[in-house]
């Protein structure tokens, strides 16, 4: 794994700037906004989070397929939050940083939009492969 430089500060930063510009974007600040009862909470879950993605520390305990699986998003909420995350994370991070939290973003997208449009049927779930499966 290439040297991020990513640390504690940089992660509070980048979480805290992408939700103030999440909250005012006018396709995923509704959805965010109506979802989010207390945001020092909801921020501080987040910093955890993505310090356990990047440092793997260890820091957050939760189960976000259900967090999200209620809600009203779609691929087109996915590509925005993308793009929200990566602007931000490219103007207020070191390049190596900025890319390894937009790779990680982009692994979370993919596996949550999944995971929703398996749990809504619009997608089969997976099984998987089994010793014959894989022989045939």
């Amino acid at each position: 794994m290439q040297q991020t430089n990513i640390d504690e500060d940089m992660i509070k930063r980048q979480v805290h700037c992408f939700y103030a510009a999440a909250r005012r974007d006018p396709l995923i600040g509704p959805i965010f906004n109506a979802s989010i009862g207390d945001w020092g909470e909801h921020l501080a879950r987040m910093c955890a989070f993505w310090s356990s993605a990047t440092l793997m520390t260890g820091a957050y305990s939760g189960t976000p397929m259900q967090a999200h699986a209620a809600l009203p998003i779609g691929d087109d909420h996915f590509a925005r939050w993308l793009e929200l995350w990566a602007t931000t994370a490219y103007a207020q991070c070191p390049s190596a940083a900025a890319d390894r939290f937009v790779l990680l973003a982009r692994r979370i997208a993919q596996s949550l939009s999944r995971g929703i449009a398996v749990h809504r049927g619009e997608l089969p779930v997976r099984q998987p492969a089994t010793r014959s499966s894989v022989d045939a």
